[in-house]
């Protein structure tokens, strides 16, 4: 006779599972919603994944997550200032709307606690499969976020952005945004707060045929923060989405990207930088799928290690059958600043079309010694020109967004980060 024993709960797991009892009645929600937190929470007590879980192979939430804080509604935090001058403003802390949002002509709002006592939002929070505990965590315990329509033929002539803060305790939102055919939009997801939190945050984005969309995730949480995020999309015929990450903070750090080229003609970038430092945990993963013909995708990735960090990519791109004529590629490069830094790259293919041009790469990688002797032979002390060296390694995929004000607000974003771990 075989006998499983079952593994005994840790910490963070019989934290939430307890205090999914104690908040349900104050979640919001009909029958439907219900339906769906009983079965992320289901998840959740069958166990966090261990690094047996391919998907999590590199990050072992089992272990790494290893206490969550209590919820804590009375906290605050002062809202900083737009990422990028004259954007409108979407403020949530703690989970819940702040203030009045400002948002500009053509785009209708909605708090998704509306959505969620109305039943409307339901089908938004079922998760994706059995490895899904992110979503599983934010389907279970969301309360609020936002919902945004960007009206078809809409162009944005200034930015969104979306901050979500938290002052610790526990944070779940949810963002969605659908960009209507043919509308062009610049959407800034910031993520920061100060505090030991927990932070579950989940954005969706319908990008309509023939739509443009660039969208930027900062992700700035305090060294001591627990930051577990997933952005989704779906790109239309003819259309284009840019993702931007940067994550600059959090002790521990898992950004997911699950992204469907659905449409025909259809553009996919991502450009990623991951600024790690401490003893700290940053991964980002990455499924791409390539489902209809002459679509195309670029992924890179920059990454700077420092101290003990320890970073992950994990990029899967797959390419179905019908997808003939795709051309999709993605690179991943790391400088390593330090012998006790780490990071691990695992880029993937899955290709069943036979009329493709598809390819990926990662290299590792040190401050090469005869470009810092060039630096200081032209009297350029040691600490600055390893400084510039770095910086010009990661602002490289910066500049590809090719517009100046985004490009001025990443590069100083970049400074304060050197400026602390250079």
């Amino acid at each position: 006779m075989n006998v499983h024993a079952t593994p005994q709960r840790t910490p963070a797991e019989t934290a939430l599972i307890e205090a999914f009892g104690e908040r349900l009645g104050l979640l919001p929600g009909d029958s439907e919603v219900m339906v769906q937190r009983d079965g992320a929470i289901e998840m959740i007590k069958a166990g966090f994944p261990t690094r047996r879980i391919e998907s999590w192979h590199y990050t072992d939430l089992r272990r790494l997550l290893g206490k969550v804080p209590e919820f804590d509604a009375t906290a605050s935090v002062r809202a900083p200032d737009p990422i990028l001058e004259g954007s409108g403003l979407v403020t949530l802390i703690n989970g819940a709307i702040s203030g009045k949002p400002s948002v500009a002509e053509g785009v209708s709002f909605a708090s998704l606690a509306e959505k969620l006592t109305d039943g409307s939002a339901a089908a938004e929070l079922k998760t994706y499969g059995s490895d899904d505990t992110i979503g599983a965590i934010n389907a279970a315990f969301v309360a609020d976020g936002v919902a945004l329509d960007i009206a078809a033929g809409t162009e944005l002539e200034k930015p969104v952005e979306l901050q979500n803060l938290q002052a610790g305790g526990q944070t779940h939102v949810r963002m969605v945004v659908n960009a209507g055919a043919g509308s062009r939009a610049v959407i800034v997801e910031r993520q920061s707060g100060e505090g030991a939190g927990l932070v579950s945050s989940v954005s969706q984005l319908t990008v309509g045929d023939g739509a443009e969309v660039t969208w930027l995730i900062i992700q700035e949480q305090p060294e001591t923060a627990q930051h577990l995020a997933q952005f989704k999309a779906e790109i239309g015929a003819d259309a284009k989405l840019t993702l931007f990450i940067m994550n600059a903070g959090g002790k521990l750090v898992r950004q997911e990207v699950h992204v469907k080229v659905s449409g025909e003609g259809s553009d996919f970038q991502l450009r990623g930088v991951n600024l790690l430092s401490g003893d700290s945990h940053t991964d980002v993963t990455m499924v791409l799928d390539h489902a209809v013909p002459h679509t195309g995708s670029v992924e890179v990735v920059r990454n700077v290690v420092t101290g003990k960090a320890h970073g992950v990519f994990q990029g899967r791109i797959n390419v179905h059958q019908v997808a003939q004529k795709t051309d999709a590629r993605m690179a991943c490069n790391t400088l390593l600043l330090s012998d006790d830094g780490e990071f691990s790259a695992k880029p993937e293919l899955e290709i069943f079309a036979d009329d493709v041009a598809c390819g990926h790469g990662a290299t590792v990688t040190e401050i090469h010694g005869d470009h810092l002797f060039y630096l200081m032979s032209r009297g350029i002390t040691e600490k600055s020109a390893r400084g510039l060296l770095v910086k010009a390694f990661v602002a490289e995929v910066i500049e590809e967004l090719e517009d100046e004000q985004i490009v001025e607000a990443l590069e100083a974003r970049l400074d304060d980060w050197f400026a602390t771990h250079g």
